[in-house]
């Protein structure tokens, strides 16, 4: 059974009151909360445990490089990758993506050679193939969704020339929670000699993920949406795509050997793990992790798929809001605007009075909102300790502000 109000008595800050209500805490898209077990890791690797890895052969380095090491194999089975080896660590999934558009894409791409994107990819997702469009010259392909929000993996599949060196989409959208055929556009990508990239900061929430069966080449992950901690993460990178790339930074852990005048890498990983890293955020992330194992990625995704039944339902009553994203199969976010003159803002802050802590703005989608014809949206995005009564709870507080803006 999933008992989500024991779930919930896992994550403290939910017994909390805002403005004076209960804490309904919908803005799980942005940035997850976290459970005790995540809370008592982060204290106990601070407060106990607490070394540099990989440099001591003292026993606090030691158990901190065993727990640090370990979270990789945690990762793996995550995402079901064949490999530890093929986990990279980064501080989320913008860290993760950068790593591959200058260790991959910049040493192996030229002028005029093609990336395929499609027009909702978040900004971490579009900013970096803007930077080797304006430096080297690759041209950025655009593949739209529908009206409803869904995305054609034909369409992106057919996107695909004699140029086309990547395709780098979303795996789950933060906005319109449509969920992509990514396992069918990478099986296509992969016959014809096409890289593909899967950023997973939303899927990975949401859903199983299963890298070998997707046969993606890299998937980025971000720990703080997980119900980890912030600045932690990591990006999967199959073998032969490793083989490919150059460091993307430079400094301890990723070198063998330096000398005046030569340098020797790291083997993959470490490879491309330069410098300290966030240590006792990757042991949380690791926790986080079984955390949702435990509970079972598909009791999770069951859980969620009955609360955005719910929501839709109760959302729908409401003639007066408009929301942006109805594929059948979406997930449970729900960014609309409301009839009228209420902008997004205003609307977040009358439903914060209530308790009701929801996202206004662009979402960091720009060519989406483009393609919408929309300047900002509001957005409730819901996550494993969510309930029905707090979809009540939002519809409350939405009937509160159509009758304030009239």
């Amino acid at each position: 059974m999933y008992d989500v109000a024991q779930i919930r008595r896992d994550f403290p800050i939910l017994s909390r009151e805002v403005n004076g209500k209960p804490l309904v805490y919908l803005d799980n898209g942005a940035s997850a909360q976290k459970p005790q077990v995540v809370i008592d890791a982060i204290t106990r690797g601070y407060a106990e445990e607490y070394a540099n890895v990989h440099r001591g052969l003292h026993y606090l380095s030691n158990l901190a490089t065993e727990k640090y090491e370990g979270v990789r194999d945690v990762i793996a089975r995550f995402l079901g990758a064949p490999d530890p080896q093929e986990i990279v660590y980064t501080t989320g999934t913008t860290m993760g993506i950068n790593l591959v558009a200058y260790g991959w894409a910049m040493p192996n791409l030229q002028a005029g050679d093609e990336i395929v994107l499609s027009v909702m990819e978040h900004h971490a997702n579009i900013v970096p193939w803007h930077f080797l469009r304006e430096r080297m010259g690759v041209t950025i392909k655009w593949v739209d969704v529908d009206s409803t929000g869904y995305l054609n993996p034909q369409k992106v599949i057919d996107a695909i020339g004699p140029k086309t060196r990547l395709i780098a989409i979303t795996h789950l959208s933060n906005v319109l929670g449509t969920v992509v055929d990514v396992k069918t556009i990478c099986h296509a990508a992969r016959e014809r000699g096409v890289a593909t990239l899967v950023d997973g900061s939303q899927g990975a929430v949401h859903m199983p993920v299963d890298v070998a069966d997707i046969g993606c080449d890299f998937y980025a992950i971000t720990g703080h949406k997980l119900y980890g901690p912030s600045a932690s993460g990591a990006i999967y990178i199959r073998r032969e795509r490793m083989d490919q790339m150059q460091p993307f930074m430079g400094g301890g852990d990723m070198i063998r050997e330096v000398h005046k005048d030569s340098i020797t890498w790291n083997d993959p990983p470490m490879k491309f793990e330069a410098g300290t890293p966030g240590i006792v955020q990757q042991i949380g992330l690791g926790v986080a992790l079984d955390y949702m194992m435990g509970l079972g990625m598909e009791n999770i995704a069951a859980h969620e798929t009955r609360l955005r039944d719910y929501a839709r339902a109760r959302l729908d009553g409401l003639n007066w809001i408009s929301v942006q994203g109805t594929t059948p199969d979406k997930a449970a976010i729900f960014s609309f605007t409301m009839d009228g003159a209420a902008h997004a803002h205003d609307l977040s802050t009358i439903l914060d009075k209530k308790g009701v802590a929801v996202r206004a703005g662009q979402h960091c989608t720009g060519p989406l909102m483009e393609h919408m014809g929309l300047t900002a949206t509001c957005r409730a995005s819901f996550g494993l300790y969510n309930t029905e009564a707090e979809v009540d709870s939002l519809v409350d507080a939405l009937e509160l502000a159509h009758d304030l803006f009239g």
